[in-house]
């Protein structure tokens, strides 16, 4: 599976839509986007549109989540902590591109894993990091999008 790349690509700047059903085909593409993230170098995290796929769905990478949740399905963030912390920041899409990005230390998300079950989570650091990053994903934005000189 390749990951789609550039700040102008089309795919990478589109909402996602939801989705209404968890399909067999859903989950053959959760299969291999783990199997493309774990190949990935330096990814902690890969959202449905990197693979071409305009869906609302992302993974976290299993090292960065532990025990927790790695699949996401029409993820919504709930709450946002005041509290910004600053961190080099880079994405597949963009190979090569670092930057300093001060995010919310905390989020609180909701989502639905890949059995159909709903879940509401409260993470801080890398993960909530994460969790901004691929929303953002599935929103159409890029975390260059965010940098004061853009």
């Amino acid at each position: 599976m390749e990951i789609v790349t550039g700040d102008k690509n089309k795919i990478l700047r589109t909402r996602s839509e939801t989705i209404t059903e968890i399909t067999p085909e859903i989950l053959r593409l959760i299969k291999e986007m783990k199997e493309t993230l774990l190949n990935a170098e330096n990814g902690v995290g890969l959202a449905a549109p990197q693979i071409g796929k305009n869906i609302r769905l992302f993974i976290a990478a299993e090292d960065i989540a532990k025990e927790g949740h790695t699949v996401f399905i029409n993820p919504e963030i709930t709450q946002i902590s005041k509290k910004l912390i600053p961190e080099e920041e880079g994405c597949l899409s963009l190979p090569g591109e670092w930057h300093e990005l001060s995010r919310a230390d905390k989020v609180t998300i909701k989502a639905m894993d890949e059995k159909g079950e709903k879940f509401k989570i409260r993470v801080k650091g890398i993960l909530a990091r994460l969790m901004l990053h691929e929303v953002d994903h599935l929103n159409g934005t890029l975390f260059v999008d965010h940098l004061k000189h853009k």
